[in-house]
């Protein structure tokens, strides 16, 4: 992972993460957000002065993405206010996440799947210090694994496989695969990441044209 011009996780505390979060700016990927149609939850916690990020290892029986690791998230119901109003119950059904439970700092750019089929938003949020480390529940059908992972784990370059740039579509894409106990994170879920992470540990300096854009070539 290049690290240049970023801090390290070490350095940032949660009101600073809460801070650049909510000043954040997001990118939308369509001028109408009607065009979305998945939200997810980056839910994020400390514990020993450690920062996590919570993923899923997927069944081999769902719908999309069989035995992919993702962020609690799914399809946005005709029920559901909110793209966030998504994510958050989505995450309650997969993980056993209550909303009540999760401080919401804001939205990461939005990101889609390579071959474009699903627009995604990315919400971050906060789970109660109180109740961490928290007792999950998940939904058999379609959670195999929940995997809760430093932070600092990603800006370990033997942990992060890059590749060149793949086109599709006439777009470049960025190509890195985090690796975390045999797991493989890749594709869109990666690629928020990698937003994530410019967002939040990018020096002060950094400008938001040398961030990632989700339309961009």
């Amino acid at each position: 992972m290049n690290a240049v011009g970023m801090n390290t996780p070490s350095s940032i505390t949660i009101a600073g993460i809460r801070e650049r979060i909510r000043a954040h700016r997001y990118l939308p990927i369509s001028e109408d957000e009607k065009d979305i149609g998945y939200a997810v939850l980056v839910p994020i916690y400390r514990q020993n002065d450690t920062l996590h990020i919570v993923l899923t290892k997927r069944t081999d029986t769902v719908g999309h993405n069989k035995g992919h690791v993702s962020f609690p998230g799914g399809r946005r119901d005709p029920t559901d206010s909110t793209l966030l109003a998504t994510a958050l119950r989505e995450s309650e059904e997969e993980i056993g996440l209550s909303p009540a439970h999760v401080e919401i700092f804001g939205r990461i750019d939005d990101f889609s799947t390579r071959d474009g089929e699903l627009f995604i938003a990315g919400f971050v949020g906060l789970i109660d210090p109180a109740l961490t480390p928290y007792a999950w529940r998940p939904e058999q059908a379609e959670v195999a694994e929940i995997l809760e992972v430093p932070i600092a784990h990603f800006f370990d370059s033997a942990n992060v496989e890059v590749a060149p740039p793949r086109e599709l579509n006439g777009r470049m894409w960025p190509n890195e695969t985090f690796l975390f106990r045999g797991h493989r994170v890749f594709g869109a879920t990666a690629r928020a990441l990698r937003n994530l992470f410019t967002i939040v540990f990018a020096s002060q300096g950094t400008t938001k044209s040398e961030r990632h854009h989700p339309l961009e070539n």
